[in-house]
């Protein structure tokens, strides 16, 4: 008889560890929503505050002054805020998976090393990985349905299909968030990597992937950069939904398959990693 079987003495009494094989994921998505729970009021606080200043700011500010030079609808058919909207929930989606996926991921690895303390029990390293991601996709959920409900004063959201944004968006935030679990488990300094990533990658994917402004008025040459996007897909399939947006039946199928591919590459990729870091 095993030690897993049979009865347990002294510390192994604290752990069943056949449980924590077969539930390994959820605990780790447990203690990372136990975290957060510490925090919930200054999360709540920025994750309301945050649209509610943007909306005024630019949907509205901005929104205005487009609307008195070119008219109420000469974006797309819609006023500017409703075309905004949608991608404004990409974006919320796809900041906030990657603040869920690397930051935990530098702690667990580099910082305070809780994941090598996790894997001196029954925890695998593909358990901890998946675990960081369903965690991530949690907290950026809730960030896109505060963004959500934040938009419906404003009448953003004209349709009744407006509320398949919400997954278009969170569909999104996981291929995002998986790109970004594979680089955070392949980086061993976070100072200067993320920094490149914030402002050569970040930046550019907000501006340049049809977010504040049409993809096709943009020149050729940096069109290409919204194409393999995964802002500019969420944001096409965000404003089908919202507004009727017209999209092909193929190209809306080449927007899921686009946002698909990420999360297949990116969570292989972090997950032989993550096996990798805790093995040696």
């Amino acid at each position: 008889m095993s030690i897993l079987e049979g009865k347990r003495q002294g510390s192994l009494n604290l752990v069943d560890a056949v449980k924590v094989m077969r539930r390994g994921t959820f605990y780790v998505f447990e203690s990372r929503m136990r975290v957060q729970a510490k925090w919930w009021k200054q999360i709540l606080l920025g994750q309301m505050a945050n649209p509610v200043l943007y909306l005024m700011s630019v949907g509205v500010g901005v929104s205005a002054m487009i609307s008195k030079n070119s008219g109420s609808n000469a974006i797309d058919g819609v006023t500017y805020l409703t075309f905004l909207a949608p991608a404004l929930l990409a974006s919320a989606a796809i900041q906030s998976a990657m603040d869920e996926t690397i930051w935990p991921t530098m702690e667990g690895f580099r910082w305070h090393k809780t994941f090598f303390a996790m894997n001196a029990t029954p925890l695998t390293g593909n358990q901890i990985g998946i675990g960081i991601f369903i965690s991530a996709l949690v907290r950026t959920l809730s960030s896109i349905l505060i963004y959500f409900l934040s938009l419906i004063p404003f009448h953003a959201l004209p349709s009744g299909k407006a509320w398949l944004a919400i997954p278009a968006a969170l569909f999104a935030g996981a291929s995002f968030g998986a790109m970004m679990l594979a680089v955070a488990a392949y980086a061993e300094k976070a100072d200067v990597m993320f920094v490149i990533i914030n402002r050569f990658v970040i930046m550019p994917l907000f501006l340049f992937s049809g977010t504040f402004y049409p993809l096709n008025t943009l020149p050729m040459a940096v069109r290409w950069f919204g194409w393999i996007s995964p802002l500019w897909h969420a944001t096409e399939l965000g404003r089908y939904f919202t507004y009727g947006h017209s999209i092909a039946g193929r190209i809306l199928l080449v927007h899921f398959i686009f946002l698909f591919i990420p999360i297949v590459i990116g969570l292989t990729l972090a997950l032989r990693r993550f096996t990798y870091r805790l093995a040696r």
